[in-house]
């Protein structure tokens, strides 16, 4: 087998040619979560504090249904969610991260709880009295393909390092963010996070396709399926350096889904 590096990055890789199946979740936790970073804490805050407003604007007509696309090894969008859901859609496409979902969705490992503490800090996620047994009662994880996600499903959504991080096109990046908005109802908040300038990246043994994208794609690419202003926040890089070479920040996006 050979493993390319991020210099060796130069061909078009479309996301059905990436090994999906062979992503190493432990590897990916343990590199990316095993603590949480500024970066991530920065992210938190952002997604946390733009629910919490919309929902203060906003009382949902009736019960919402949550989806976190492309889930990955990661837990933290999640619970972003849970305190406005009935039900969460964990989606991933990935075997290996499908398998590492539902080990996790039991009872998640303690490296989490400082993301959910972060969380914490504010209403209504304080009201949350038990994380792990609200996050095992309402989530279910579903393996699938975002471009085969269903229309207009759920009443809001997160994708986080996805759309970016999978192909090299554009093109393909461009047709993940509008599957994802379309998975909305009209009216649905939403928060997307991005690689800024990402060249593409190793999890263990295997090296992944990326999209390199700035502020203005992703405003523009999110601009004609979001009501009104598209809210970005440019993510820097933390102190002591960033996540991995190959990458120069992260960018969140949030925003309401428009009517069609």
């Amino acid at each position: 087998m050979v493993h390319r590096t991020p210099e060796d990055g130069k061909r078009q890789e479309l996301n059905d040619e990436a090994p999906w199946d062979s992503f190493d979740p432990l590897a990916y936790v343990d590199h990316n979560y095993r603590r949480l970073r500024d970066d991530d804490a920065q992210i938190i805050r952002v997604v946390r504090d733009y629910f919490t407003d919309h929902f203060s604007r906003r009382n949902p007509a009736g019960p919402i249904s949550g989806i976190d696309v492309g889930s990955g090894a990661n837990l933290y969008p999640a619970f972003t969610l849970l305190p406005w859901c009935e039900d969460i859609t964990l989606y991933e496409r990935s075997e290996a991260n499908v398998v590492w979902l539902e080990s996790q969705v039991p009872s998640y490992g303690a490296n989490w709880d400082e993301f959910w503490d972060l969380l914490s800090r504010s209403e209504p996620y304080a009201r949350v009295a038990d994380p792990r047994a609200a996050l095992r009662k309402v989530t279910r994880v579903k393996q699938g393909n975002l471009f085969d996600l269903p229309h207009a499903g759920w009443g809001i959504g997160t994708m986080f390092f996805v759309a970016e991080s999978m192909t090299t096109s554009f093109k393909e990046f461009q047709g993940a963010v509008e599957r994802f908005t379309g998975a909305l109802v009209p009216g649905a908040p939403y928060a997307a996070a991005f690689m800024q300038g990402s060249v593409g990246y190793a999890v263990g043994e295997e090296f992944f396709p990326a999209c390199s994208v700035d502020v203005d794609q992703v405003r523009e690419t999110l601009a004609p399926f979001t009501d009104g202003e598209v809210r970005i926040t440019p993510i820097g890089m933390p102190p002591g350096g960033g996540l991995r070479p190959g990458y120069e920040g992260m960018i969140v996006a949030c925003g309401r889904r428009n009517s069609e």
